[in-house]
């Protein structure tokens, strides 16, 4: 998609929807953040010799004015010997005034369109800490919602910044990546004295100078360059307290445009009891010595810059969806734009839980089928982003976002719910004010649970697609009922998308749930429920990304019992003790195996070990059987016997 049609699709949502929807969330966020690869799609290398740990920003602002003009001093600590220059990612359109250190004066270059390479007077060694001083001014790069931005709001003037991904190099000398967070901060923006400017971390002055006011922000936490961020118009301020579980009690500072005060205050109000929420489910709120807050901006969405997120409006599922970005996104930063469900999916799906908690069933269960319907509206598409400089592919609303919430929801389900919780605890508290990648979730999940999920994200976050079931099933009077799940898939990437499967059995007014471990297509279940059952439902709670299945009652005969019979055989048949499965094709690990009575029950599973199998029958009654093989294509064959 073009950046012109993502502008069209935008405005698509915006008339139709009064509520900020996801897809509206995600669809300005690939907008605003197309322009940045045009220009760079990858760490610089040139980067990765220092260690940065700390800025001191002093900047004046005019937001009538598409300028800025100031300084930044950052102090780094080198990681090689002989370090002789250092490199930042700026861009060449401002202009530099000078370059101290040490009270000196040094020489710089500007290579291309984003390299800022200043020589230092003589090598550093290992482990050095040190510092300099960069000041510049002058208009900032910027296209369409851009990095940079100067505009209006009911005729007063405003500037913001948005640097997601790589926009901070816009505006101020960065390591422009995902590999090195900033130790601490300090903001000074200084304007005229009718405005107020937001930013990162806690206001710890506000200082008259002549006609202008200077605001002092400070953050004593790490993060991430495209997290920092100022905005400053004639913000009406007032302060939500929030009371944690910690006993801190937080204030959620709020900069507003005065002609949205009053929607402002009852949509903030309705946050607290959210922020309480993902307090309490996950770990304390991770910047909870200094704010949390809200800056408002004319950008179309909202972006959650680290302890003040900037939104345009104050609806719940803007605002639930930033503020989750503080624990995942925020404290704990996706590692490669390859893994950003990390942050979108993870906001996403705690932004639904919210309904889950304070609406009603109903609004969780369509906020579900919502995302599900996103999902399956193409039959492509993994988690994983496999193309890094395609902006759309990142930010994609039904992958990204969708998609990877849904992984969170199956994850859930598959887990149980306190492996899954523990699970993401251990994952923010082992990676906190760092940067994560997928398999470090996996690794915690796994941990907590005891559960294998190497299939799990294999399938799901790599592969593509989904799968649909066809589930049919019958009951004898006084039986167990027989299930048999046949699978098909969306995408050739998987042939079998393992998944325990919800089912609902209903009879004579009364229903119970089952957990049916789908591990092969074509398996049969019998499952026994002290009533007769009239009807069977399909994962009612929608706990599974699927589209068109099926549910019928009927005869379970869905195997090929003619190609069997050309690729295995059992012998001895009658056979008393035990059964010889042999054939050419049988291999160790490749096939699993089920043995089936009479009535369909299945009375035995396994893996088949070695091209020449046994299977032990002697406890089995007398009667048919037949063994149940599972190819590697998918494929299930059936091979008849009798047991003596």
């Amino acid at each position: 998609m073009t950046f012109i049609g993502l502008a069209l699709a935008c405005s698509i949502f915006a008339q139709n929807n009064p509520e900020t929807t996801l897809e509206e969330i995600a669809c300005k966020e690939g907008a605003a953040h197309e322009k940045f690869f045009l220009t760079t799609r990858t760490t610089n290398a040139l980067t990765d010799n220092y260690d940065l740990k700390y800025y001191r920003f002093e900047w004046f602002i005019d937001p009538a004015q598409y300028y800025i003009q100031g300084k930044a001093t950052v102090y780094f600590q080198t990681l090689e010997d002989g370090f002789s220059e250092i490199n930042f990612d700026f861009s060449s359109a401002l202009g530099i005034d000078s370059i101290r250190y040490h009270g000196q004066a040094l020489s710089y270059t500007q290579d291309g369109s984003y390299l800022l390479t200043i020589q230092l007077p003589a090598a550093l060694p290992t482990g050095k800490l040190d510092s300099l001083t960069i000041a510049y001014q002058g208009a900032p790069p910027s296209n369409g919602f851009g990095s940079f931005i100067q505009t209006e709001h009911a005729g007063t003037p405003i500037l913001w910044t948005l640097s997601e991904p790589f926009g901070a190099q816009d505006w101020w000398p960065c390591k422009n990546g995902l590999d090195d967070k900033i130790d601490s901060i300090d903001v000074l923006v200084t304007t005229a004295a009718a405005y107020r400017a937001a930013s990162n971390g806690k206001l710890v002055q506000e200082t008259t100078v002549g006609n202008n006011k200077r605001y002092h922000w400070k953050h004593r936490y790490a993060i991430a360059p495209y997290l920092v961020a100022i905005a400053v118009t004639n913000y009406a301020q007032y302060t939500d307290n929030v009371m944690l579980g910690n006993g801190t009690n937080l204030p959620m500072v709020n900069y507003v445009y005065p002609e949205d005060l009053t929607a402002a205050q009852a949509g903030t109000a309705d946050l607290v009891q959210t922020l309480q929420f993902y307090d309490s489910l996950f770990m304390t709120y991770p910047f909870y010595q200094e704010k949390y807050g809200h800056a408002q901006f004319g950008w179309g969405g909202g972006m959650e810059h680290q302890t003040m997120s900037f939104v345009i409006n104050f609806t719940r599922s803007l605002l639930g969806h930033e503020l989750a970005h503080q624990w995942f996104g925020d404290m704990v930063t996706c590692g490669s734009w390859e893994d950003i469900w990390l942050n979108e999916g993870f906001a996403t799906y705690l932004e639904g839980m919210t309904r889950e908690r304070f609406l009603t069933p109903t609004d969780w269960y369509n906020w579900k089928l919502n995302r599900l319907n996103n999902i399956v509206s193409q039959p492509d598409g993994s988690v994983q982003v496999n193309d890094t400089t395609d902006v759309n592919r990142i930010f994609s609303g039904r992958l990204s976002y969708s998609k990877g919430a849904f992984l969170l929801h199956m994850l859930r389900w598959k887990l149980g719910g306190e492996a899954f919780f523990q699970g993401l605890r251990n994952y923010l508290d082992d990676r906190q004010f760092g940067f994560a990648k997928t398999p470090d979730l996996q690794a915690h999940l796994e941990a907590a649970s005891g559960q294998p999920l190497t299939e799990f994200f294999k399938d799901w976050y790599q592969g593509q697609g989904f799968p649909s079931y066809q589930v049919t099933w019958n009951q004898a009077p006084g039986n167990p009922v027989l299930l048999q799940v046949i699978q098909t898939t969306s995408h050739p990437s998987v042939d079998f998308f393992e998944m325990p499967l919800p089912v609902l059995l209903m009879g004579n007014g009364v229903d119970t749930l089952v957990r049916l471990e789908h591990t092969f297509n074509g398996q049969l279940f019998s499952v026994s429920v002290p009533f007769e059952v009239t009807a069977v439902q399909f994962d009612p709670d929608i706990w599974l990304i699927s589209a068109n299945n099926t549910v019928q009652q009927g005869a379970i005969s869905a195997v090929d019992e003619q190609i069997a019979s050309d690729r295995f055989r059992v012998f001895p048949n009658p056979a008393q003790d035990y059964i010889q499965v042999v054939g050419e094709s049988l291999r160790a690990g490749a096939l699993r195996w089920s043995l089936v009575n009479s009535v369909g029950q299945v009375v035995g599973t396994g893996n088949i070990q070695a091209g020449d199998y046994q299977i032990k029958v002697g406890g089995l009654p007398a009667g048919l059987y037949r063994v149940l093989l599972r190819e590697e294509n998918g494929r299930v064959c059936a091979v008849a016997f009798i047991k003596g």
